[in-house]
């Protein structure tokens, strides 16, 4: 699973809010994103651009425990 907190800790390091991002996203995005749901490439494409930053400083790859959903795809 997709976790988005990276993101959100570059955004407090930088004195920004959530809020900020409705620069370049939908408010059901930055929802999304608060949540870890699954978002598209466009919108990463779009927060590095806005935040200067890399994939992988916005968001990380944490494996799901054993019996999750996506365990049984």
């Amino acid at each position: 699973m997709i976790k988005f907190y990276r993101l959100f800790d570059l955004l407090n390091r930088r004195g920004m809010k959530k809020t900020d991002l409705y620069a370049v996203l939908n408010m059901p995005t930055v929802a999304k994103l608060s949540k870890h749901e699954p978002v598209n490439l466009e919108t990463v494409s779009r927060l590095c651009k806005f935040l200067n930053c890399q994939p992988g400083d916005i968001m990380e790859y944490v494996p799901e425990e054993k019996g999750d959903k996506a365990d049984e795809s």
